[in-house]
């Protein structure tokens, strides 16, 4: 695969109601989920979304991410804010850059219903769940994506405006953990997810991943959090089918295909492991 693509999949993106207080539909859902339970909020991309190209866009219940799989897990009260598309520019402002995240809200339901961008929900939210005690975020992929389309797939214009494009997603990462621990007084669990490759034994696809990935590594323990090996996690797998996520049933299989070609989305044993990355750091990290 010389796909010049972030293979990868993760963290979680905030898609934010607006500074007034959270929307009616996250507190149904949580109010649905029962008063014992912890309040986890998810950010992040497609990835979090649970986004699946053979399933109706119209019907956002059809997508299940590795929020909702963490959440059962854990036996936790979920908002899952991800939008598809979200890149760290878009997350923090409506104007910043995005790939396909606000054309995908104006045509498509998300979980959560917000006009604001998604890190001013999720400080809205925060402020307003002070029992929240775990969030989630993966975003990063979508600002290669972003790249990408810029340079028209040109693999030269890629290549001379990654370095910028990775010191522009470090300064969205530190804005967007400073306004949860700061302007939103969040102080408790706090989990970056890494992005997977699509194919380990492809060198240039990984090395753009682990690029990505230390970014969103160095950037979140910054800021007390956690980081959960998605990369790792999905590598254990894919290497007994020679490094490729696809064979190794990590991604979603597009119908009539032969050979196998799959989506770059997590099928449902990719996502679990997704949920099991950050649980394994949750449980790593002890009580906060």
């Amino acid at each position: 695969m010389v796909r010049w693509r972030l293979s990868t999949i993760a963290v979680c993106c905030a898609v934010v109601v607006g500074l007034s207080a959270a929307p009616v539909a996250a507190r149904e859902q949580e109010r649905d989920r029962g008063d014992d339970q912890a309040t986890y909020l998810a950010l992040g991309d497609s990835v979090a979304f649970g986004t699946n190209p053979l399933l109706d866009a119209n019907n956002q219940a059809n997508f299940v991410g590795y929020p909702e799989a963490l959440a059962r897990k854990l036996e936790l009260r979920l908002t899952n804010a991800s939008c598809p598309g979200e890149a760290s520019g878009g997350f923090i402002s409506l104007s910043g850059t995005d790939n396909l995240c606000r054309p995908y809200r104006a045509n498509f339901p998300l979980h959560v219903s917000y006009k604001s961008s998604q890190l001013d929900f999720a400080v809205a939210f925060l402020l307003s769940h002070p029992d929240t005690r775990l969030v989630t975020l993966n975003v990063g992929a979508n600002d290669f994506f972003a790249l990408q389309k810029q340079c028209s797939f040109d693999p030269v214009c890629v290549s001379n405006g990654f370095s910028g494009m990775v010191s522009t997603l470090a300064a969205n990462l530190q804005t967007i953990y400073g306004r949860l621990r700061g302007e939103a007084h969040y102080r408790h669990r706090l989990v970056g997810l890494t992005y997977y490759a699509l194919n380990y034994s492809d060198p240039v696809g990984v090395g753009l991943d682990l690029a990505v990935n230390q970014v969103i590594a160095t950037t979140t323990l910054a800021a007390g959090g956690r980081v959960a090996d998605g990369f790792g996690k999905w590598q254990t797998v894919a290497m007994k089918s020679g490094g490729d996520s696809c064979a190794a049933g990590l991604l979603i299989v597009l119908p009539n295909t032969n050979p196998r070609v799959c989506d770059d989305h997590p099928a449902p044993l990719g996502r679990d492991l997704l949920a099991d990355a950050i649980a394994d750091a949750l449980r790593s990290g002890g009580d906060d």
